[in-house]
């Protein structure tokens, strides 16, 4: 085996199981880092491309990109890294560093940016990212519990940055799952009034638990009436449609509806619904490096972690039934066992 050689988990096929897979990385570039694994989450994402749900997969394809790991090896231009440390790559692994949004710090939309499982991704023993995007992991924060963070966590993040959200906004959840309990734990914890929606009365007392002030049954709109002119932003985590009539109402006059949950569907919202409160719909993909750091910072800071449960990663498609199968609180996280 050279040290060029990544031992991994790859599909060959959508609807395929993952198996063992070893490729040659080849030459470490010089803006690269390469990585040595310790835990790497399953995201619903990573079911996506394995499946080529979105037409964009290429096989073998090897996915994961929620990466908790050990710099064993740094590229001639890298800076500011070193061997040994405690880092993280979430879903982009490399971007052109050159285009206007790259250079204005918003690398997470450059055009030319490269998702992690497209760059051969964490479901290994080591991974390779641009040395932009390798995250410093702060003091007093879990590895075995960090990864979904740099997915999941910064894209239930993002919106607090991107619309300027302060303590005293007001804001709802919709959807308890993998994204937004991590939300509520934020939400709360930047000081925030919090609103949860679910369907699943069996979970209030975890929802409360993990930081809402407040919780609206989201199978039934007549529950809303309480609650309309009272939101400065909803963050909906779902890829389901909704009445999403019913939430605009709560909005107060220039709030935001935000998707971070990918509904396929077209969504219907009157222009009026718009107009009238100068309220709008919005949406962000994850974050830039400084977004994943800042957010790494606040949440060693306020000791925020995903809810997870851990798998050997040998044990990689036990671990993705459990997650197919909706029995997931709330994340799953595969620990390397190649050694």
């Amino acid at each position: 085996m050279t040290t060029n050689t990544i031992r991994a988990y790859a599909v060959h096929a959508p609807h395929s199981p993952a198996e063992r897979y070893d490729y040659d990385a080849g030459a470490l570039k010089a803006d690269e880092v390469e990585i040595k694994v310790y835990y790497c989450g399953i995201c619903h994402s990573d079911l996506s491309m394995m499946d080529n749900e979105w037409g964009t997969s290429v096989y073998p394809l090897v996915a994961g990109h929620e990466i908790i790991g050990e710099i064993i090896a740094l590229g001639s231009d890298t800076k500011g890294l070193s061997i040994g440390q405690m880092v993280g790559v979430g879903w982009t692994a490399e971007s052109c560093q050159h285009c206007d949004p790259c250079i204005g710090g918003k690398h997470h939309v450059c055009k030319s940016a490269v998702p992690t499982v497209l760059h051969k991704g964490g479901f290994a023993d080591k991974v390779r990212a641009q040395w932009q995007w390798v995250i410093p992991m702060p003091d007093g924060i879990d590895y075995a519990k960090a990864g979904p963070l740099l997915c999941g966590g910064i894209t239930v993040f993002q919106p607090l940055l991107q619309h300027h959200i302060q303590a005293h906004h007001k804001v709802g959840v919709i959807g308890v799952g993998g994204l937004g309990h991590m939300a509520l734990e934020f939400f709360n914890a930047w000081g925030c009034e919090v609103t949860a929606f679910s369907s699943n009365p069996n979970k209030y007392d975890e929802i409360y638990a993990l930081g809402a002030h407040h919780i609206l049954d989201s199978t039934n709109p007549d529950s809303f009436a309480d609650a309309k002119n009272s939101l400065d932003l909803i963050v909906s985590t779902v890829n389901v449609p909704l009445d999403w009539k019913a939430y605009m109402k709560l909005l107060k006059p220039e709030g935001k509806l935000h998707m971070v949950g990918a509904v396929l569907e077209p969504m219907s919202i009157s222009a009026f619904s718009l107009i009238g409160g100068a309220k709008s719909v919005t949406g962000s993909p994850t974050g830039s490096p400084i977004h994943l750091r800042t957010m790494m910072d606040f949440a060693a800071r306020k000791q925020i972690h995903p809810v997870v449960e851990e798998f050997p990663m040998s044990e990689i498609n036990d671990a993705i039934r459990h997650l197919q199968s909706g029995k997931a609180r709330y994340r799953v996280v595969l620990k390397n066992d190649f050694d």
